[in-house]
Order: C-alpha cells, then structure tokens, then sequence
C-alpha cells in the first residue's frame, strides 16, 4: 500500500467516524424531542435559567442601591465639610467647576471604554 493511498484511506474513515457522529447526535435530539419527559427537561431548563436571571437583578438592584448611598454619602460629607465661597469668588468657581466637569466626563467616557468597571476592581482587592 503506498503512502498516499493509506491516507486515503485514514481519511474515509474519519470522514465515516463524523458522519456516524451526526447521525447519533441527530437521533439522540429527536429521540429526546419526543421522549414524554422532553416537557420536564424543558421547563427544568427555562427554570434554571429564570433563577440565574433572577440572581443577576438582585445583584444589579444591590449595586445600584450602593452606588447611590455611596453617592448621596460624598455630597453630604463635602458639602457639610466645604463652606460656601464669597459672593466675589463664585463666578471664577463656576467657570473653573464647568472646566472640570468637562474634563471630568471625557475621563469618564475613556473609562468606561477602556476596561474593567472600579466595582470589578474593588471587588478583587477586597479579601472574601
């Protein structure tokens, strides 16, 4: 037998062995579509995944309520902490807070772009 007629030959038999392989994969799924229990595989399924969905809200709702103490802790603690500034510096402020919260909302934006969220990242600095 020379060389390339025995890989010829490798060859058809991978190509029975897939072939075989799909129509296992074929019968299994129709086999399994028609089973009378197909209904309780399919409910214990979409039951799964409703939990999962369920998970990731209660998550997102916990994050949101922190994000928000979070948020309402710092204005309260900077505001009780920082005066009010005279009447003849709160032009020059105001101009100087619209500057900063420009360049404030660009490095947001190339954060939010670039990668992980500060959540993720405290999340793995913070020992369980």
């Amino acid at each position: 037998m020379s060389c390339s007629s025995y890989r010829l030959g490798d060859r058809d038999d991978e190509e029975a062995r897939r072939d075989h392989s799909r129509s296992l994969v074929a019968e299994n799924a129709i086999a399994s579509f028609l089973s009378p229990d197909a209904a309780g595989r399919q409910e214990t399924a979409t039951t799964k995944r409703l939990d999962q969905i369920y998970r990731r809200m209660f998550r997102l709702e916990r994050d949101v309520s922190i994000s928000v103490e979070t948020l309402a802790l710092f204005a309260r603690f900077w505001l009780t902490t920082n005066p009010p500034l005279p009447e003849p510096a709160r032009a020059a402020a105001k101009a100087q807070a619209g500057e900063r919260y420009d360049a404030f909302i660009v490095a947001l934006g190339r954060r939010l772009a670039k990668g992980p969220v500060l959540r993720q990242e405290v999340s793995e600095d913070v020992p369980h």
